[in-house]
């Protein structure tokens, strides 16, 4: 007696010759999204694109400009004619304190005051084992008017060449009545003992500047 196949009743068998297509795949039931977190998920997505455009425009910050000369560099050495022409060097003063003051032309109101306030300050100076000489870009015959007209007793130094004013950072662009040229931007330089630069002061407002300087030299 030959063996029959028993059949599933409950599942019925395909026609001889028919494809079986497979089951549908189920369907992942979406969980619902309130109102409160779909806006709170595009208020990210903004404020994330916004801080990356943001950093794309973001430049590097230049560094300071320091005028030719930093604070705690080595004073550039010099050798320039003063009033009566004899010659000034760096070395001249070498163990010494020595003030600088660039000023922009002899016999000028502005200058004319600067020269007069170190002058007057010269002896607390030298208590403080301080020297003094003013530098600009005139003439050593136009630095000797300069001396006699106001009873000067600092050194005036001429450097018509700009050598020295550019290396201290004393020479560069100004501006006058909207017109940009080149030409002495009002300095002050202190250096110490060592030949080190201790302070600089640039752009210099002449009134009570001596005083401050000074004030200066006596704590360095």
């Amino acid at each position: 007696m030959s063996k029959q196949t028993r059949k599933n009743p409950s599942r019925p068998s395909a026609p001889k010759g028919a494809v079986a297509k497979p089951a549908p795949a189920r369907k992942r039931s979406a969980t619902p999204v309130s109102p409160g977190d779909a806006a709170a998920k595009a208020k990210t997505k903004t404020a994330s694109s916004s801080k990356t455009a943001a950093a794309s425009q973001v430049k590097p910050a230049k560094a300071a400009v320091t005028g030719g000369l930093a604070e705690g560099a080595k004073a550039p050495a010099f050798t320039l004619p003063r009033d009566g022409g004899e010659s000034v060097t760096l070395a001249s003063f070498s163990g010494r304190k020595l003030v600088i003051f660039f000023y922009p032309r002899a016999n000028t109101p502005g200058c004319t005051k600067e020269a007069i306030d170190f002058t007057r300050l010269k002896p607390a100076f030298a208590d403080c084992d301080t020297d003094i000489v003013g530098v600009s870009a005139d003439s050593v015959k136009a630095q000797d008017s300069f001396r006699d007209k106001h009873g000067l007793t600092t050194p005036l130094l001429s450097d018509p060449a700009h050598e020295m004013l550019a290396a201290y950072g004393a020479w560069g662009e100004k501006s006058l009545y909207g017109r940009k040229f080149e030409g002495i931007i009002r300095t002050t330089v202190l250096i110490g003992r060592d030949g080190k630069v201790a302070r600089i002061w640039r752009n210099v407002k002449v009134d009570g500047h001596a005083d401050q300087v000074l004030a200066a030299a006596q704590l360095l």
